[in-house]
């Protein structure tokens, strides 16, 4: 199967995607080329959460807007920091498969309704019936703050608002109608899922198996399980609804589920390896929760050093799936390499 290359007229002693940008974003952050993968990396982590943070002010409503207390809330939550890898991965999966012709503005919606499912289930993640954990991203935890039931309430406005907010996309209905379906796969126990490979239930089903498997001797198979629904899940919808926003094709929306899925794995065990290698400073999380609360994670069953092989491994895997999109697909490696690579 041969995948056009949107970007073959792109002609330049710069990287591609760097030229690219200068055609869509001259008065921006990207001054000189840099040769250095890493300098690359950061310039596209940092052009994609400004992007996401203006696109996130536009959305959500004021926090002078009333009811004021959960509006606040929801901002406090959001905008408390964060990578913004799930948009990002939205968006430049959006960029390879529609090139120039990508209207980057509504895709930036997805990625900030990505963004939102994301933010509610953290803000959920944290309350003392879960995790119990009074610190994300570096700042008080939504209930620390704000009291249990707005936390909550919160977290059910961000996860209305990202619906809302996918429902208004300029983009055909078919392809709506498929962010949604994916979207709600993404996040669900798995009931009434219908997809390739007998993938494992979503986000909440996942975080039921993880509540569930605390104190129990971890296997290799139930720490699968759990981060590829509680994690990978929403991770693979943000690229594949990216591909559905730009009309993918089938093969392309395959090859974007594979990529998905390896690069989902891979971030939730880098994650669990941090928990035990970072402090929470680092973090802008408590760290060692993972191992207090005995939860199953990679490094319980396999240890550090073959968690981090398993990462990279799967990172070669997703790149592998990317291999028909050609130089289209170096932003979107670039990100999942990072995975691997980052410290927080």
């Amino acid at each position: 199967m041969r995948l056009s290359n949107p970007m073959k007229r792109f002609k330049s002693h710069r990287p591609r995607w760097l030229k690219m940008h200068f055609r869509y974003h001259p008065e921006t952050m990207f001054q000189e080329a840099s040769h250095d993968k890493q300098d690359d990396v950061q310039a596209i982590l940092a052009y994609g959460a400004a992007l996401t943070d203006r696109t996130l002010e536009r959305l959500l409503p004021a926090p002078d807007s009333p009811p004021h207390s959960i509006h606040r809330a929801m901002r406090h939550s959001i905008f408390a920091g964060g990578k913004r890898l799930r948009p990002l991965f939205a968006v430049e999966t959006a960029r390879m498969i529609a090139g120039p012709s990508l209207d980057e503005s509504s895709a930036a919606e997805l990625g900030c309704a990505l963004e939102m499912i994301h933010t509610y289930s953290l803000i959920h993640d944290d309350l003392p019936a879960l995790d119990n954990d009074d610190l994300r991203r570096g700042q008080p935890t939504c209930h620390v703050l704000f009291g249990d039931a707005i936390a909550i309430l919160a977290g059910d406005a961000l996860q209305t608002l990202a619906f809302q907010t996918i429902a208004r996309l300029a983009c055909p209905p078919v392809a709506t109608v498929a962010i949604l379906a994916d979207l709600a796969d993404a996040i669900s126990t798995g009931v009434g899922r219908d997809l390739p490979g007998n993938l494992p239930p979503g986000m909440i089903g996942g975080q039921v198996m993880d509540i569930e498997g605390e104190g129990a001797p971890p296997t290799a198979e139930l720490v699968e399980r759990i981060h590829r629904a509680k994690t990978g899940a929403l991770f693979t919808a943000s690229v594949v609804t990216g591909g559905h926003f730009a009309q993918a094709s089938h093969d392309q929306i395959a090859r974007l589920r594979t990529f998905g899925e390896k690069a989902g794995l891979a971030f939730q065990i880098v994650d669990d390896v941090l928990d035990r290698t970072q402090d929470s400073a680092q973090l802008g999380k408590t760290a060692g929760k993972d191992t207090a609360s005995d939860k199953a994670t990679w490094p319980a069953v396999f240890g550090i050093d073959r968690s981090l092989h398993d990462a990279r491994e799967l990172v070669a895997d997703a790149f592998a799936a990317l291999a028909p999109f050609g130089s289209a697909a170096d932003r979107l490696k670039s990100l999942a390499s990072y995975v691997t690579t980052r410290t927080r």
